[in-house]
């Protein structure tokens, strides 16, 4: 790798980072390579060069952020046991993540969600396939645990999702926009009860 070649690999790198800063506050449709350039301290022809478009900028931004949320929430859950221990290791990683990342800057996944719910905008499909991706993995986990007997027979893998899912809306709603210091508490406590409506009988932690 040339030192040319090295140098402008950081450089996107800054750039996206950057970038995913911005939307992660803002919303991706704030998104501008000027603000970006300013942010960095760079001209914008130079953030152009390297990303080109705004709309490749937004898609560079939505790729990074599912890198990094895989990265701290799905990854390190799969050192788990399969079943309810892997699924509550993602829960509580997610939940980390929440409190200590997304509470400070913003949940791309849940406010490109509501930016984007009735807007016609190339970016939707892309929201909504990382969405779909991370509710249909957790699905699978839960799918895992009725397998190896953790939750109750009766149990719907797509409700229970949805449930949690709700319940982190509550807590980026509760953190952020109303400022609640024990939103994470909060959050904590409400999965405890709701998993235990669904934890098997027969299962010993």
């Amino acid at each position: 790798m040339t030192a040319l070649t090295e140098k402008s690999e950081l450089t996107f790198a800054a750039i996206v980072d950057a970038a995913l800063d911005l939307a992660a506050a803002q919303g991706l449709e704030s998104l501008s390579l000027g603000q970006v350039a300013k942010r960095l301290g760079i001209s914008k022809s130079g953030v152009f060069s390297r990303v080109g478009s705004r709309e490749a900028l937004q898609h560079a931004v939505l790729e990074e952020y599912d890198r990094r949320f895989v990265a701290a929430v799905f990854t390190p859950a799969m050192a788990y046991p399969r079943g309810l221990p892997r699924l509550n290791a993602l829960v509580a990683h997610w939940i980390d993540r929440a409190c200590h990342v997304e509470l400070l800057t913003g949940c791309i996944y849940v406010a490109g969600a509501f930016e984007y719910d009735d807007v016609d905008s190339p970016l939707r499909p892309i929201v909504e396939n990382h969405l779909r991706g991370w509710r249909a993995a957790m699905v699978r986990t839960v799918h895992q645990a009725l397998e190896a007997g953790h939750l109750r027979p009766d149990t719907d893998p797509e409700q229970l999702v949805f449930e949690v899912y709700s319940l982190m809306i509550g807590l980026m709603h509760d953190a952020r926009f109303l400022r609640d210091p024990k939103a994470h508490e909060r959050v904590r406590a409400a999965y405890e009860r709701l998993i235990s409506t669904y934890r098997s009988f027969k299962y010993i932690e």
